[in-house]
């Protein structure tokens, strides 16, 4: 089945290219151009009225689609941001009004989280151990296992690996290591969230943090970074912008109030148009009947075709780091070899856009793809050097 249709624009803008990065910058269907026109109409129609519409209409509908697709069920525990760094930013401040910050995380982390945590590491600011992520069959029980036994006021770790693929499990046992005045478990869903089916339990939207947006597999965009704030924790971030204001008569004069839900992690003005763009997107899949099991079983057929498709190929002989096994899987193929940088700049010249991380190919698929772009794959991956 394809579905190309509703990519019309972007497929039709660059007619011969082969995106097979849709884990990188996904492309945007038609539906994300109508949100984008949506909020620039409202700005003319309302002028100044515009934030009554975007606060009052837009912004609940988004955060209900990430509860939604969450399977939280907790809507205002949302709260959105331009990038989920910003949020990151609010958290370990808010963590470190205690003094300094000991965080527990991997060594596979995304490269915001990565770079963050070693620049506040080098200013002192907090003290890190990460876990490594090889061997990964043991990773998850030897991440848990230091989670529980180690001193931490911050754990951080991705659901799915933005390098490998690799799918993270114990999110439920980590979650339930969270506590307003203990540590604050963080799962980095960037990978998971729109690519698989309800990630995070209503269990655990008790006492973590999750941390996504609408770039990658929401289809989106840049500006729709979102974080799900449990109730009680960090009832007042340090880090704080003027729409997190809110007015508590119990107060003194003088006094900063904030909001009793996840607006307490508000900064200040901001560009609305991601949001409009994902509620658009979230419509425009309603509307046609799909939701992320059903694209995700889409990307899983056509993921079993690459593999079988790249055997005997110089690309079928790299090592595949996630192996297709059943179970959740990332929306994108990892294939570590030596030569996946050249593999990259060879591919990119025949108009055949993937990306590369150190040594890993990674090739990412989604709901504009189908096996006509499946056997064009086949075939230049044959012709690789």
């Amino acid at each position: 089945m394809s579905f190309k249709a509703l990519f019309s624009t972007s497929l039709g803008a660059v007619p011969g290219r082969l995106h097979m990065a849709a884990h990188s910058h996904h492309l945007w269907p038609d539906a994300s151009f109508d949100g984008q026109v949506e909020c620039w109409n409202d700005a003319a129609r309302l002028a100044d009225g515009k934030w009554d519409r975007i606060m009052g209409e837009v912004w609940p509908e988004a955060q209900a689609n990430v509860a939604g697709e969450l399977g939280s069920g907790m809507p205002d525990a949302v709260v959105f941001a331009p990038n989920t760094h910003d949020l990151l930013v609010r958290i370990v401040a808010a963590a470190a009004e205690r003094g300094v910050v000991r965080v527990l995380t991997s060594d596979g982390e995304f490269h915001s989280a990565r770079r963050q945590f070693a620049r506040w590491e080098e200013a002192g600011t907090i003290v890190v151990d990460r876990v490594a992520t090889d061997p990964f069959g043991s990773f998850a029980d030897r991440f848990l296992d230091a989670a529980r036994t180690g001193d931490h006021d911050i754990v951080f770790v991705s659901q799915v690996m933005f390098g490998s693929g690799r799918t993270v499990g114990q999110i439920d046992a980590l979650a339930a290591l969270g506590a307003p005045d203990g540590r604050w478990v963080v799962i980095d869903g960037y990978h998971a969230f729109m690519a698989i089916d309800a990630p995070f339990s209503a269990a655990a939207a008790r006492t973590a943090f999750y941390l996504g947006g609408g770039y990658k597999y929401a289809m989106s965009g840049e500006g729709a970074g979102f974080l799900h704030a449990p109730p009680g924790f960090a009832p007042r971030p340090p880090v704080t912008g003027w729409f997190a204001e809110f007015e508590d008569l119990t107060l003194p004069p003088g006094s900063v109030g904030y909001a009793g839900d996840a607006m307490r992690f508000m900064g200040a003005t901001f560009d609305a148009s991601g949001l409009y763009r994902f509620n658009a997107v979230c419509r425009m899949l309603r509307d046609n009947g799909l939701d992320t099991a059903t694209i995700s079983a889409h990307v899983a057929g056509l993921q079993r075709r690459v593999v079988d498709a790249l055997d005997g190929t110089p690309l079928g002989a790299a090592q595949l780091l996630n192996p297709l096994d059943g179970g959740p899987h990332a929306r994108f193929l990892a294939f570590r070899s030596p030569r996946a940088d050249s593999w990259c700049a060879e591919l990119k010249a025949r108009d055949c856009i993937t990306d590369v991380r150190g040594d890993v190919l990674r090739v990412g698929l989604g709901l504009y793809h189908d096996t006509t772009d499946i056997d064009r794959f086949a075939a230049l991956a044959a012709d690789l050097a």
